[in-house]
């Protein structure tokens, strides 16, 4: 199945300069919103409160939530437990007021705001939950970043030329810098499963560009009196299909989870949904206009040996 023949001819190169202006125009208003304008950073790095409540009759999850922000409790985390009656509730609280007396009197409030008549419960003694735990996932999460990129580079490098692996980092980092600067544009929370989500994009760039650059190396192979340019050029055309229906197909996958997943999921898949748009895009516009911006040469292009056996196998 093919949305565009693989024998198209869009001049994407020609579209270069643009293409990279404007990734990286929207790299800078990223990384601005992020320093100046921040996260909203939800319960798993600021802390909070955790109450847990055994009601008589199993409760519905979605509209306890809803009845909390009705009530003056926005933003509260509501999960099951065990059965279906007991559940636990984190919400923020100031650590100033954090103190026994406090507590116990907020968890009886968030009592009145959850139970309803028919349906009464009984509230544990609350527990305050301080960022500590979040602090140090955020730190290995940062730490799993480097590590990423790192291995990618080292990765890249071997498997093609220094140049390739810089444009597919730069593409990856440029993707992931773009749906960081989502959640802070928008200020939607940043918790655990946006980091999960966002590192995940990582994965889903390095693949999609690898792809394209893999098809760039064969096709200079049977294209070697053409410049590099139209190299790049016919490469990113031949797997504009495969870009389009892969995406495509991850798309509906997480638009899935992010419609029906429920709250908890919803920050995860929307920062795949982000990341999904915009590594499409930058493997089309970003990662081959960076080969040429980078001066990448016909001998950066030229396959390896020790990879001209495995070449020779490919129908």
């Amino acid at each position: 199945m093919e949305l565009f023949p693989s024998n198209s001819n869009i001049n994407f190169m020609r579209m270069r300069m643009v293409s990279l202006t404007i990734a990286f125009a929207l790299m800078a208003i990223a990384m601005a919103a992020m320093a100046w304008g921040g996260f909203n950073y939800a319960l798993d790095f600021t802390g909070g409160t955790l109450t847990e409540i055994k009601f008589q009759k199993p409760v519905n999850v979605e509209e306890m939530r809803k009845r909390l922000e009705t009530n003056g409790f926005p933003g509260a985390e509501v999960r099951t437990f065990g059965t279906g009656t007991d559940i636990v509730i984190r919400m923020r609280l100031n650590k100033s007021n954090s103190d026994a007396s406090a507590i116990k009197l907020f968890s009886e409030n968030v009592l009145k705001a959850a139970q309803t008549p028919d349906n009464q419960g009984k509230v544990a003694p609350s527990v305050y939950i301080g960022p500590q735990i979040g602090n140090e996932f955020a730190w290995n999460g940062l730490k799993a970043l480097v590590f990423v990129v790192l291995g990618f580079l080292i990765y890249v490098w071997a498997r093609f030329e220094w140049k390739f692996a810089v444009a597919a980092i730069i593409t990856t980092l440029h993707d992931v810098v773009l749906v960081s600067g989502w959640f802070a544009i928008t200020k939607h929370e940043l918790d655990l499963a946006v980091l999960a989500g966002i590192l995940s994009v990582m994965g889903y760039s390095i693949s999609d560009t690898i792809v394209v650059f893999d098809r760039v190396r064969e096709n200079f192979r049977n294209l070697q009196r053409v410049s590099p340019a139209e190299v790049l050029n016919r490469s990113v055309n031949q797997t504009l299909s495969r870009t389009i229906i892969t995406s495509f197909v991850a798309f509906l996958t997480v638009l899935a989870l992010y419609i029906f997943g429920g709250n908890s999921l919803k920050g995860m898949a929307e920062s795949q949904i982000i990341g999904i748009v915009f590594g499409t895009l930058s493997s089309i516009f970003v990662a081959c206009p960076l080969l040429l911006w980078l001066g990448t040469t016909k001998q950066d292009l030229m396959p390896k040996a020790k990879d001209l056996a495995e070449l020779e196998r490919r129908p």
